[in-house]
């Protein structure tokens, strides 16, 4: 009796996931992309887990239709701890003058920012950007614009790519 227990529950938990996922204004592809690229999706609780990241999202910028392509192209997103990780990304963004429709942008853009590390990955990558002369509102229109950026490798794409440039005779602010 235990076995069936836990089948129909994992089973409730599925389908309740699936009918969240609609709610939020996922079309019928949307969830199917969505679940097959991540199928443990439909085996978190939604009231728990997986409402209260998408709530914040929304409350961080994000509309529906983007909020939806975001959870098709990223689904574990929504797993991602609020307070380690997807809060401290986004305080971090507007610590670089980021405004929030800017914020909102990236994470629509480039969901991929909350899986790079802030000590490792991001704050290294706006370092080496300001050593080349952006600051304030120009850095932030970098970021917004081409999100991407920040998940590119500093030692085998970016400063090589700046070299070759430079190479070719542009100097720091062409760049």
């Amino acid at each position: 009796a235990r076995r069936s227990s836990s089948r129909v529950d994992a089973s409730a938990t599925s389908e309740r996931c699936l009918d969240w996922l609609k709610e939020l204004g996922l079309d019928d592809a949307q969830v199917k992309k969505a679940t097959a690229k991540f199928p443990n999706l439909l085996t978190y609780r939604v009231e728990n887990k997986l409402k209260p990241t998408a709530r914040w999202l929304l409350d961080v910028g994000l509309d529906g239709a983007r909020l939806a392509k975001v959870i098709e192209a990223q689904p574990q997103l929504l797993l991602h701890s609020l307070e380690n990780n997807l809060r401290p990304t986004v305080q971090w963004m507007k610590d670089l003058s980021l405004v929030d429709a800017q914020v909102a942008k990236v994470i629509a853009v480039y969901p991929q920012v909350f899986d790079l590390s802030l000590e490792n990955n991001l704050r290294p990558t706006v370092q080496w950007l300001r050593d080349l002369g952006l600051d304030g509102a120009r850095l932030a229109k970098v970021i917004a614009g081409r999100p991407q950026l920040l998940g590119l490798s500093l030692e085998n794409n970016l400063k090589p790519i700046a070299q070759w440039l430079k190479d070719l005779g542009l100097d720091d602010a062409q760049v």
